[in-house]
């Protein structure tokens, strides 16, 4: 009974992650027939986890896409490079591996202690780009979750001076490629869970993801403390992200405040500020 029951809850969660994946590929048109999608795939739990989710909607998509795998292997030292071709090539799926020393340049040009992940991941997306274009992708899929789309707006938020996250859908840096995230609806928790699950063998990155002095893991620590003493605050943030209101905050580049004038009649949407609770709002 035990197992048909952690089967059953596997099964839910599958079928769960895969709605929600489809859901924000629906939503932002993420994928179209003919496309062809490299999976970036980092030997952590999320790009694993998209990888999975992709290939399970393929099969059931009513259109036809591609899917493959793409891997770069930074040479850290220690890294175990024979992992993720091992796994590709058991599950069946088409792959390339890039090596590039990145690592060294990373060491090299930054000081001892420094945060790494700025240089590393810039590093990352030009060959990531070169790469898409060799292989003739059409959509560069990456792995990341809601979790990080609110972290990077705090982030943002805290130390940018600018009201931005991570987008499920843009256009890449070199004006090339589109890139997206279809696990924009996903939790973390629900990703780890599908991780053990699934035994995915996880490669961690020892060269940024090791550095506990970086301010995003003190705010995805923040996030997670609110999440456990305000349950559905987490929710409610995220709904925000798809919520937007500029005629309710400051940007003149985004609304027109030099051009209002008093119409003389009510406005939908006006100055609610003082008499509207937004605890009350659904």
């Amino acid at each position: 009974m035990d197992q048909q029951r952690t089967q059953y809850q596997a099964n839910k969660l599958q079928k769960r992650l895969r709605r929600l994946t489809g859901q924000a590929i629906a939503d932002f048109d993420m994928i179209r027939g003919g496309d062809r999608v490299m999976v970036c795939l980092s030997g952590g739990k999320d790009s694993y986890a998209l990888l999975e989710l992709l290939l399970s909607l393929q099969a059931h998509a009513p259109v036809d896409f591609e899917v493959f795998a793409f891997h770069l292997y930074q040479k850290h030292p220690g890294y175990p490079a024979h992992v993720l071709p091992d796994y590709l090539t058991a599950r069946g799926v088409p792959f390339r591996v890039v090596a590039q020393d990145t690592y060294r340049v990373v060491k090299r040009v930054l000081p001892e202690g420094a945060t790494l992940c700025s240089l590393c991941s810039r590093l990352r997306r030009g060959v990531i780009y070169r790469v898409a274009k060799e292989m003739g992708a059409t959509r560069i899929a990456l792995g990341h979750h809601r979790d990080d789309m609110l972290q990077t707006f705090f982030l943002n938020l805290f130390f940018g001076g600018r009201l931005k996250s991570m987008p499920p859908k843009l256009v890449s840096d070199d004006g090339q490629h589109i890139v997206i995230r279809p696990l924009a609806y996903v939790r973390e928790q629900d990703l780890e869970r599908y991780a053990r699950i699934k035994g995915f063998p996880l490669v961690p990155c020892d060269l940024c993801g090791s550095q506990d002095n970086l301010q995003r893991q003190q705010v995805k620590q923040m996030l997670r403390e609110w999440d456990k003493r305000f349950p559905g605050r987490i929710e409610s943030m995220f709904r925000s992200l798809r919520n937007v209101v500029p005629s309710h905050l400051a940007d003149t580049r985004l609304f027109d405040f030099a051009g209002l004038q008093p119409l003389g009649a009510p406005v939908e949407g006006g100055d609610l500020a003082l008499d509207e609770d937004p605890v009350s709002v659904p």
